[in-house]
């Protein structure tokens, strides 16, 4: 079976945890964690990087530092995971779903303004796949009303919008590093702060409430519960898994762009000839080949093909169940607007194997695969 995801894995991660046990420090905030957190600061070109627990910790501290209220409500596409929708519900927030865009399957950027209300207080804009949303138009859009934006780039670690990096344009930026990311700490994730007005509190925040970090660095000389906080810190073993990764972050980028420009080029007379829809790379966007998707004609073709794949050995996956038509997305939050696109592209999406260390020889399987299914 050519599985449809394995975990990053380089070969160091064992050797860097021995060192993190050996330090007698394995509780979060030790030398991986710096490490991680400079990586990113340096690579990105990030005013702050905090690790967090995970992608949705991550979210749930951005959410905080809105400063949301009971009643605001919060503007997102319904195609995405639940961490994106859950993190502003428990900051109290009403969610409102705006249609996507067809060719990326990002938030469509001109449904935002119908959007907003009185009420409305921040837009989360998905980067899919680690293709960009349109973020010139919604930071334009997000600044003439007053409103904060949160970019859940969960997917998007190594991509790039106009030069900058995934999770740096908005007021917060929210990785993800889950096993089914491409670069992975199990579970994990960092919120990056792009104001420099938020670190403090961000920083408060994630140790519980206190500013223990301030007395670990000598600024204060004891620590007190400053405000609200939780416990938001990764472990070491974590982070230094996650840094055998990032110190070959750029080979394992190279790698799934190889295998994502493979199928892209084997696949596209498909959609040439409108059998399949490959994806669509905006020319301001540069991509991390974090998903290879195709779409369907339909439903039920999705289904066949899928079911197809696995009768060879092949295990393709589709995606999200818009959040708007699911029990939980009509208990807090409404569609605005039409449903054109949400419902019917998630119906026709399906993502084949991709992961760091897929051979070529896989991969070609699987073309000729696909190629046999509509043959």
């Amino acid at each position: 079976m050519i599985s449809f995801n394995i975990p990053v894995h380089i070969g160091t991660e064992e050797k860097f945890i021995r060192e993190a046990i050996s330090s007698h420090k394995i509780s979060g905030d030790g030398m991986f964690t710096e490490k991680c957190t400079q990586w990113m600061e340096n690579r990105f070109k990030a005013a702050k990087v905090f690790l967090t627990t995970s992608g949705s910790s991550a979210l749930d501290m951005a959410a905080q530092l809105c400063g949301i209220l009971p009643g605001d409500e919060v503007i997102l596409p319904s195609y995405t995971f639940s961490s994106t929708a859950n993190s502003f519900i428990l900051a109290g927030a009403r969610l409102v779903f705006v249609d996507i865009r067809p060719d990326t399957m990002n938030m469509d950027e001109q449904k935002l303004e119908a959007a907003i209300t009185t009420k409305t207080k921040v837009i989360v804009p998905v980067h899919y796949a680690g293709v960009a949303c349109e973020m010139d138009t919604i930071m334009k859009i997000a600044r003439s009303y007053g409103l904060m934006v949160v970019e859940d780039a969960a997917q998007g670690v190594m991509s790039k919008y106009k030069g900058n990096a995934l999770g740096t344009i908005g007021d917060f930026g929210c990785y993800s590093f889950h096993e089914t990311k491409n670069y992975s700490m199990g579970e994990g994730g960092a919120i990056v702060i792009n104001n420099p007005e938020y670190i403090e509190r961000a920083e408060i925040l994630r140790e519980k409430g206190t500013n223990r970090s301030k007395f670990f660095r000598g600024q204060v000389d004891r620590y007190t519960w400053q405000d609200f906080g939780d416990s938001y810190l990764p472990s070491e073993l974590n982070a230094a898994y996650l840094w055998a990764q990032l110190e070959k972050a750029d080979e394992i980028n190279n790698s799934r762009l190889e295998i994502w420009n493979r199928y892209y080029k084997a696949l596209k007379s498909l959609g040439d000839f409108d059998l399949i829809q490959i994806p669509y790379i905006p020319d301001d966007c540069k991509h991390n080949a974090h998903i290879f998707y195709i779409k369907l004609r339909n439903l039920r073709e999705r289904t066949s093909f899928i079911s197809y794949l696995a009768e060879h050995g092949i295990e393709s996956v589709f995606h999200y169940v818009p959040l708007h038509s699911a029990p939980a997305g009509i208990k807090f939050g409404r569609f605005n607007g039409k449903d054109v696109y949400t419902t019917a592209e998630s119906e026709r999406l399906t993502r084949l194997p991709l992961y760091y260390g897929l051979n070529l020889e896989d991969v070609d399987k699987v073309v000729k695969t696909v190629m046999d299914f509509f043959r």
